[in-house]
């Protein structure tokens, strides 16, 4: 399998109908580890998954099958071998996937999803950001929050790490729009935004010349 030349972003909408997958749709593993999920959870793994291997093996010109993926339920999507990276969020019945030949994060939200901002930020955010954001209008304060965070979580899967381990040590400058992690220093490439009623944040080198594929196929 080809590392791609530029990052890659796919964003699609799951059907909440959609029946379980065929077997030539997803791996054995995958199969067997639902098993082992409730219902709602078992389809949206699924189908996930199943979404996934068709991007791939699209890009890819191979059967679903053939494609690499290591992806069991709770953990990071990962292509054997590290033949290429991938980042993978899925929010509702909304999905992000994320390819690049670099590391990767990516996240997704609903923009209209219930945020308590001011309560959020204050919890989670240092204080220097804080300060940057209240002196916000009350709704350009709240679409900031949410950028803010689509943008660390999309950090802290980049690093591979976790909300719990680093969430804190991440500061995003509103004016000039760089991400920090305060205790290692790195600043890595980040950029948001919204599609449709989706907000979304990639990081990592290359997102900002990141091709978007769109799907708005069933199935």
């Amino acid at each position: 399998m080809r590392k791609p030349a530029r990052v890659l972003l796919w964003l699609g909408q799951l059907d909440p109908a959609q029946p379980l997958p065929q077997p030539e749709e997803i791996s054995a593993d995958e199969w067997s580890w639902s098993r082992n999920l409730a219902p709602a959870r078992r389809r949206s793994y699924c189908c996930s998954r199943a979404r996934l291997r068709a991007w791939l093996a699209d890009l890819w010109t191979c059967a679903p099958l053939a494609v690499p993926l290591h992806s069991p339920p709770g953990e990071p999507p990962r292509l054997r071998g590290d033949q290429a990276f991938l980042s993978l969020s899925h929010s509702g019945d909304g999905l992000l996937l994320g390819l690049s030949a670099e590391p990767i994060g990516v996240d997704l939200e609903a923009s209209a999803r219930p945020l308590g901002a001011d309560a959020l930020m204050r919890r989670f955010f240092p204080p220097a950001e804080v300060r940057q954001l209240q002196r916000l209008e009350v709704a350009s304060r709240r679409q900031a929050v949410l950028t803010s965070w689509l943008l660390k979580e999309a950090a802290i899967k980049w690093r591979r790490s976790s909300l719990a381990a680093e969430l804190g040590e991440w500061q995003l400058d509103h004016g000039t729009g760089q991400l920090r992690q305060l205790r290692l220093g790195l600043e890595p490439e980040g950029r948001s935004g919204r599609l449709g009623t989706w907000g979304w944040a990639a990081v990592g080198a290359g997102v900002a010349g990141a091709q978007w594929k769109l799907w708005t196929g069933a199935g």
